[in-house]
């Protein structure tokens, strides 16, 4: 579709395109709520340049001289805002090009969303802009809204005050727009810019969070995104904001499961096109959340809270069950609540009453109600506790505005007091995630302070904003490291599948471990290979016809004696060419039988947007029940795969659960990245391989199985 036909855009010419001088109204009409809107929303943020509005049919519009062309205005112009209907769409572009407009908003539908002559009209745009050097955000979006600036070429209505802050948002649907701007104001969570992306014609979601990466008054990016369009493009710029330092939170939708297109392999159980999302995100640093609430929630407690620096969290409280709420979310986010350090019990224990018990979480007790200064003396002795990394504090803003406000100005100075004097950051957790009233708005913005919607949805922005902490220090850690270049590897291969014998040679051949195995062509040399390995040993048919070998009966195992063996052989074959007539017959592979030891999966398939995709997971017969593995997006380095390991729900079972051999989990991620590495050395070819299983036993490490298969391709180059 045309929103995939990328146009250099760059964060210094949309600086010029979101701060105009003046703004031409394009089909301006007081016929229309568009425009009446726009018009409405440029005058109440008291937009300080001129609005002109141009209506071929009118005189006066909006209240104001109309123009009946682009032409008849003497000035230059700096923004067009386009309301005409998509027919008339090229007349005025061309106007526009005579009067030397560069930027230009479209809020016109009937482009390529209607299907194949809407897209025909969007490309022709497309051309006539990249022609005249023209940049148009849309068609079919509403605009956008620079709040730091008091900037609102926006056509839905806005209802002030629109609070300036640390939060930039982009979203792929403009009805949303509104319902993100209302929920900032009821949660007095402050934004820098606000834009309706429409059909991203030229001007994409990844070129608007590339200019603010850059925009000095936004420290959070948030994202509502229903496609990925670019995700070479979108890589790079949220590689770009965690090296800035600047979190992404992204509500993705679409994450209903979808099986991956392979049958043949079960790494295709594991990988679906919303997992692999996931996983890429996590590999760059973007927090992905799933509601509104959590978007928001979570984008403003990165904006307003100082870098949260460990997991070892603090409570105050006023309530027990608020207490058993939180503890029970903490372990929901993997984050600790360690006992206080006892210097802090000692000074706690001179503060609360004496029926309170004095641990983490703290509950102070309904004692409050008498001591309105409990909270706050408590609060300042567990601020000082060096065991801490961060703390939170459960208290609710003022709801109604009294006669006498200097008790409540006093009340909330001296709690700013102590979290700009703490020792480690303080966030502040509303009971629920109730709507602000203006009055608790202006007591929050007098002293500085920002307080968290809700347990729930605090505890989830809590774990998602210690998790990028992490990322963002980890990637500075790795950034310092070079990573290795991965050559590439051609591959004399016509496409299609290979057999399990050529493929674990082919992996051998390249460094991976193998389990050794002699391919048999007569009964004679299987009981000579038998004999070779050493007993006892398994045998598998091979053919690029068979996929599931076990299913025919072309597999036995634990064949303990050439009799057994000899036995074997002629069942696998009759087998075969009962359940397999016709299969072309490559021979029988014998290879030692192996001690237990836990089995793993290693897989690579290719994703369709994102390309080669890593799953390692528990393997075996039970890789499809448990369906427990973890997902990477190619390449990866070496950290990243034993990152992998450890979020396997199966990873006691590597580290020596119940008398367990434990495994040497450095040698098994040795083996993973050399899989990883020669998959994408040859990801030109590779269509997908699979290693079932990979069989760990303390420092042994062996593929016991392995499946490959190959591009259709007439391009054959010998390696």
């Amino acid at each position: 579709m045309s929103g995939n036909a990328k146009v250099a855009v760059s964060p210094e010419r949309l600086r010029e395109f979101f701060h105009p001088r003046n703004v031409a109204l394009i089909g301006a009409t007081d016929k229309s709520m568009w425009s009446v809107f726009t018009y409405k929303n440029l005058k109440i943020m008291n937009f300080s340049g001129e609005i002109y509005c141009v209506n071929p049919n009118r005189d006066v519009v909006h209240g104001q001289k109309a123009y009946h062309s682009l032409l008849d205005i003497e000035d230059s112009i700096d923004l067009a805002y386009v309301m005409v209907p998509s027919s008339h769409i090229m007349q005025v572009m061309k106007e526009a090009a005579a009067k030397k407009i560069r930027n230009l908003v479209l809020l016109t539908a009937g482009f390529s969303e209607l299907g194949e002559a809407g897209q025909k009209l969007e490309q022709e745009l497309l051309a006539f802009a990249k022609e005249h050097d023209q940049l148009i955000l849309g068609p079919n979006g509403n605009g956008f809204v620079n709040v730091t600036s008091s900037l609102t070429p926006y056509g839905l209505p806005i209802t002030p005050p629109l609070k300036a802050g640390p939060v930039g948002v982009v979203l792929q649907s403009g009805a949303l727009a509104s319902s993100i701007m209302t929920l900032a104001q009821v949660r007095n969570v402050g934004l820098s810019f606000l834009v309706a992306m429409g059909n991203e014609t030229m001007i994409s979601a990844t070129d608007i969070i590339d200019y603010l990466i850059e925009d000095e008054s936004t420290k959070v990016i948030a994202l509502f995104l229903e496609s990925i369009r670019q995700p070479e493009e979108f890589a790079r710029v949220a590689k770009k904001a965690l090296q800035y330092g600047k979190p992404i939170v992204a509500l993705k939708i679409g994450r209903s499961e979808k099986s991956a297109h392979t049958a043949m392999a079960h790494t295709g159980a594991l990988v679906g096109d919303d997992a692999v999302n996931d996983a890429a995100f996590r590999q760059l640093g973007v927090i992905r959340v799933n509601s509104l609430e959590d978007l928001l929630t979570t984008a403003g407690l990165l904006g307003y809270t100082p870098p949260l620096y460990g997991r070892r969290m603090g409570v105050v409280t006023p309530s027990g069950g608020a207490c058993d709420i939180l503890s029970d979310r903490s372990a929901d986010e993997k984050i600790e609540l360690p006992e206080f350090s006892p210097q802090t019990v000692q000074a706690l224990k001179e503060i609360v009453p004496s029926f309170s018990t004095v641990h983490n979480p703290l509950d102070v007790t309904g004692y409050v109600v008498v001591d309105r200064t409990l909270m706050r003396r408590a609060l300042a002795a567990v601020s000082k506790d060096p065991e801490l990394d961060f703390i939170i504090s459960l208290v609710d803003p003022p709801r109604v505005e009294p006669e006498d406000v200097a008790p409540v100005y006093e009340q909330y100075e001296e709690l700013s007091k102590i979290v700009n004097n703490a020792a480690c950051p303080i966030i502040l957790v509303m009971n629920t995630s109730l709507e602000m009233t203006p009055f608790g708005q202006k007591v929050a913005d007098k002293y500085g302070l920002h307080f968290v919607g809700g347990m729930e949805h605090g505890l989830t922005a809590l774990g998602k904003a210690v998790w990028w902490n992490e990322k963002y220090r980890a990637n500075k850690v790795s950034a310092a490291k070079k990573a290795q270049p991965v050559a590439e590897l051609s591959i004399d291969v016509a496409g299609g599948e290979w057999s399990e014998y050529q493929a674990r040679k082919f992996l051998e051949e390249h460094g991976v471990p193998v389990v050794p195995g002699l391919l048999a062509a007569k009964l004679d040399e299987a009981i000579a290979a038998a004999e070779q390995v050493g007993y006892p040993v398994a045998m598998k048919i091979q053919s690029e016809d068979i996929a599931h070998k076990s299913d025919i009966g072309g597999v036995k195992l634990g064949l303990a004696s050439e009799a057994e063996v000899a036995d074997a052989y002629q069942e696998i074959l009759a087998n075969v060419q009962k359940r397999a007539p016709g299969s072309r017959i490559e021979g029988i592979l014998v290879s030692p039988m192996r001690p237990a030891g836990t089995e793993l999966l290693v897989g690579i398939v290719n994703d369709p947007l994102w390309g080669q995709v890593l799953a390692v997971g528990i393997g075996g017969v039970f890789v499809e029940v448990f369906k427990d593995s973890s997902l990477r997006v190619l390449p990866v380095e070496r950290d990243e795969i034993m990152t992998m390991l450890e979020e396997l729900r199966g990873l006691p079972l590597l580290k020596g659960t119940r008398g367990r051999v434990a495994a040497d989990l450095e040698k098994v991620t040795d083996a993973i990245y050399k899989v990883s590495q020669l998959a994408y050395s040859a990801k030109q070819s590779l269509q997908e391989l699979e290693i079932n299983p990979l069989w760990v036993h303390g420092g042994q490490v062996e593929a016991l199985d392995a499946l490959m298969k190959w591009k259709q391709t007439d391009r054959v180059v010998s390696p």
